[in-house]
C-alpha cells in the first residue's frame, strides 16, 4: 500500500467515526465516549500525515508511534461503545476490523523503519 492510500484509508477512518458519533444518543456517557472516539480516530490520520512529512526516518518512526497508539486507543473506544449497547455492533465491526488493520500495517512499519535505521 502506497503513502497516499494509506492516507485514504486514515482519513477515512476518521469519517466513519464521525458517522458513529454523530448517531449516538446525547447522554452523558455516549457525549464522553463519542468525544473520545472522535479525538483519537482524528488523530490517526492527523498523525500519519505528519510521518509523512518526517525529515528523518526517527522523526517518522515518532509520529507512526503515535498513529500506533491513537489507532490501539480508537479500537478500545469502539470495544467501548459497543460493550455499553450504546452503538450497533453492526455500526462499529466494520469501522473496528479498519482500526485494527490500520493498527497492524502501522506496526510493521515501524518494525521496517527501525531495521532500516540499524542498518
Amino acid at each position: 500500500m502506497n503513502e497516499i492510500q494509506f492516507k485514504a484509508r486514515t482519513r477515512k477512518l476518521g469519517l466513519n467515526v464521525i458517522t458513529i458519533v454523530e448517531s449516538l444518543s446525547h447522554g452523558q456517557t455516549a457525549n464522553i465516549l463519542g468525544r473520545q472516539l472522535l479525538r483519537s480516530a482524528t488523530s490517526v490520520g492527523a498523525n500519519y500525515r505528519a510521518a509523512c512529512r518526517a525529515q528523518s526516518t526517527a522523526a517518522m518512526i515518532a509520529k507512526l508511534s503515535i498513529v500506533e497508539e491513537e489507532a490501539d486507543e480508537t479500537m478500545y473506544w469502539l470495544e467501548m461503545l459497543a460493550d455499553t449497547g450504546l452503538a450497533a455492533h453492526e455500526l462499529i465491526q466494520p469501522v473496528l476490523s479498519e482500526a485494527n488493520a490500520i493498527t497492524a500495517m502501522t506496526v510493521a512499519s515501524i518494525k521496517t523503519l527501525r531495521t532500516k535505521l540499524r542498518r
